[in-house]
């Protein structure tokens, strides 16, 4: 441990500069000793239970009862959302929510001996005189059974009864397996400072919302509480809060109708530029313009798809935000400008710390506007980053988030296309303790005012907020695109995420599966990895299996640390680079799909990458699998996450499958085994679907009947930016005397967008008739197993 942190140390040095790990030092004392010197009393050591009724006041839409101790309110907000709120306590500043006007609801209640129960089309509450309350679904199922909370001093602690067979999914980005039951979990966004592996905890992107799945059912809870806590998945389910009213959001499922009402609650994610779907390079840091030029011509030359380059903070003079090196990027508006000419754009890192020099025109500004976080006794609160010591702007003051909205047209001006917070925890260098503000430093918190124990994980949502919020304004014909590492409920509204800086092993290459679940199943629906990992040299294997699975995941980047080798196509060599332009331009002819998932998710709040259990499968084997997933209703995606496996063994949900590659058909439910050469990853296709892929320019429409000779698919299509107009094309496949018809309805008034159509019918040989336009009546062949040249 003492050897590891010594290491830690220098290279901070390193990265930092002269002075960076004595600026690491100094900041851990000066933290360490603020603390000791502010230390809180010695908590209460018993907990205080909520006492018996005193009083009980029926609300139109629930009820509220004041015990001894405590005070609750339940308040029907939908027919399936029921919101419960435990005093005393602060109640939260709103941030996560996106939808506060809810429509009336007609709510039936009724008092019993025991308590009182309160009832809805979708679901009932029963609230007893001792304070447990039970929920159930509209058939009478018992879902969820919370015992009384309990206080002290002013952490809450609560206790809910787990079935025995339940599971947990969601909490945002989690190491470990996909069920998190038989875990504890720290929500405290947190950077690990060096590269994670398997058991890391806490991350970066906590988010307090959960869903439970057992026989009976399944359930979504989301925490309106931004304080740290701890909840512990055992036998039973325990949390504990230490401040802030116990406020919860409970909603029957199943998990897809769940996510959609969490989504309506906290905001959907809005409709991402196309580019945003494509394929991403990125490495800390390409040096100068000629660095990125000469990446830009490699992918050129060898005819591979690229839609961004990410520059990091080399790119800044001094790791100064919001400015450029001009000796490394003398025309940087010349740079993207000619990489847009050829459909790549730039995407800039972002870090929240602003150094601490009077001669940095930022820092003056948010000196004299008053913009930077602060201590008790009014100091600007400065830790070391970066560029040295740095005050970190308060973007819980809507005067803040307007004055740093108002710097991003310095780069979308030169034509940066999409922005990338980073450090935004916040992250701070420290020795020891924490790495991030103290938490007695002080927040606006609206005007509310509270400090950093309140605001700290809340801090990246709100920098995205800033952002977003600033470039819909700026550019109202353009799309943003901002990726961020932190984020908190409601994070989905502005940004995308990644999985962090994850360490180049293939223990992490599995673990990219469940963390990108959860983060879905939390309402986070883009996500993916540094493919290859942040940290290390991966061998030509493992990378190929890490882009393979990230080319089926909804953010598709190869990034990785200073200091290690190259990760371009070309930089493996000649036959991995042919292996690896294979699953670049796999990417490219899925994007159709892609995009039509997006724009799902953001009518629906779905999760591009989904369980096989969703959205609502019985089979109890599905649980549990962390090594496969759906990428949208149609695709079961399979990877290789093994040293030198050449296929796997599956569990199959139930239906027919078809192989993608080779036509097979699986019947599931069951176990099948699945061969996959190095190049290659297992997919399958659902039996039912029409798969829209993009080949040689044209719209190729994919038929996989069921046995029934059915099959129906959708695809979206717009202009891939901005908010014109759009066009649904809907197909529905239908056997009729031994002769197959495809009807082919169109809603929207964009033109079609491509040179001409395709139709491949797989797993049979009979004639498929089109009605509808484009393209007219046909009568189109057997698909031949491989996409048109």
């Amino acid at each position: 441990m003492i050897i590891d942190r010594l290491l830690e140390m220098v290279q901070q040095a390193q990265f930092m500069g002269p002075g960076g790990s004595v600026r690491a030092m100094q900041y851990a004392v000066q933290n360490r000793w603020g603390y000791l010197r502010r230390r809180p009393r010695r908590p209460e050591k018993q907990f205080t239970a909520i006492g018996p009724v005193v009083e009980s006041t029926a609300l139109p839409d629930g009820r509220q009862v004041r015990f001894a101790a405590a005070e609750v309110e339940l308040r029907m907000l939908a027919p399936d959302l029921v919101r419960i709120t435990w005093q005393p306590g602060r109640l939260p500043v709103p941030y996560g929510l996106a939808q506060t006007n809810w429509p009336p609801v007609e709510v039936v209640q009724r008092e019993h001996g025991s308590g009182w129960e309160l009832s809805s089309g979708e679901m009932r509450v029963i609230l007893g005189h001792d304070g447990r309350l039970r929920m159930h679904n509209r058939d009478g199922q018992l879902l969820r059974d919370d015992c009384p909370p309990l206080r002290r001093g002013s952490l809450w602690r609560q206790t809910s009864l787990l079935r025995a067979e339940e599971q947990i999914y969601g909490l945002g980005e989690q190491t470990g397996p996909l069920n998190l039951r038989g875990r504890r979990h720290r929500l405290w966004n947190t950077d690990p400072i060096k590269s994670y592996g398997p058991e890391q905890d806490p991350l970066y992107l906590n988010i307090p919302v959960y869903l439970g799945v057992h026989d009976a059912g399944s359930y979504l809870i989301f925490y309106e509480n931004s304080f740290p806590a701890r909840l512990t998945f055992a036998e039973d389910a325990e949390l504990e809060f230490e401040n802030g009213a116990l406020r919860a959001y409970l909603i029957p499922g199943p998990p897809d109708r769940a996510l959609a009402r969490y989504s309506e609650l906290t905001g959907r994610p809005p409709l991402p530029p196309r580019w945003a779907l494509g394929f991403h390079q990125s490495r800390f840091s390409y040096d100068n313009e000629d660095d990125v030029r000469g990446v830009a011509a490699g992918f050129t030359a060898y005819d591979l798809p690229l839609s961004a380059i990410h520059l990091d903070i080399h790119y800044m003079e001094g790791f100064r935000v919001f400015t450029v090196d001009q000796q490394r990027f003398h025309n940087l508006r010349q740079l993207a400008h000619d990489l847009e000419q050829r459909g790549i754009r730039l995407v800039t890192i972002l870090d929240p710390g602003i150094k601490r020099d009077h001669d940095y025109r930022l820092y003056r500004e948010g000196l004299a506007g008053g913009h930077f976080c602060r201590d008790e006794a009014g100091n600007v609160a400065v830790g070391p980053v970066w560029p040295g010591w740095c005050a970190f702007p308060d973007f819980t003051n809507p005067a803040t988030r307007q004055w740093w909205g108002a710097q991003y047209p310095q780069l979308s001006q030169q034509g940066i296309a999409g922005f990338w917070h980073d450090m935004n925890e916040p992250a701070i260098a420290g020795t020891w303790g924490q790495h991030t503000l103290a938490g007695e430093i002080r927040h606006d918190l609206e005007g509310r005012g509270g400090d950093h124990h309140e605001a700290h994980n809340l801090y990246g949502l709100q920098m995205a907020r800033a952002g977003y919020e600033a470039l819909r304004e700026q550019q109202p014909e353009r799309r943003p695109f901002i990726l961020t590492r932190s984020g908190w409920a409601g994070i989905q509204r502005y940004a995308w995420t990644w999985t962090g800086d994850v360490q180049s092993s293939w223990a992490m290459l599995r673990q990219t599966i469940p963390t990108v679940l959860n983060l879905g199943l939390a309402g986070m629906p883009y996500s993916g990895p540094d493919v290859g990992g942040f940290k290390g040299a991966p061998s030509g294997e493992l990378f190929l299996r890490w882009l393979q699975l990230a080319a089926l995941l909804p953010f598709f980047r190869v990034h990785s640390t200073i200091g290690v080798p190259r990760r371009e196509p070309w930089a493996f060599g000649p036959e991995l680079r042919t292996q690896i332009a294979a699953v670049l331009h796999l990417r490219s002819r899925l994007m159709p799909y892609l995009y039509t998932l997006a724009w799902q998710s953001s009518l629906s709040g779905h999760p591009l990458a989904r369980p096989l259990f969703w959205p609502d499968n019985p089979d109890p084997a599905l649980r549990g699998i962390d090594d496969a997933f759906l990428l949208g209703d149609a695709l079961l995606v399979a990877p290789i996450v093994e040293e030198d496996a050449r296929g796997r063994d599956l569990q199959l949900p139930a239906g027919r499958w078809y192989n993608f590659w080779a036509d097979q058909l699986l019947e599931g439910p069951g176990r099948a085994q699945i061969a996959s050469a190095l190049a290659d990853i297992p997919i399958l296709v659902r039996a039912g679907s029409i798969l829209p892929l993009e080949e040689a320019g044209r719209l190729a429409l994919h038929l996989y009947p069921a046995a029934d000779g059915t099959a129906a698919g959708q695809c979206y299509g717009d202009a891939g930016d901005g908010y014109g107009p759009w066009r649904v094309d809907r197909f529905a496949l239908h056997n009729n005397d031994d002769v197959l018809h495809l009807d082919w309805e169109v809603e929207g008034e964009y033109p079609f967008p491509y040179a001409a159509v395709t139709i491949h019918l797989h797993g049979s040989a009979r004639k498929v008739q089109v009605h509808g336009a484009p393209p007219g009546p046909a009568i189109l062949r057997p698909y031949s197993n491989m996409p048109d040249a």
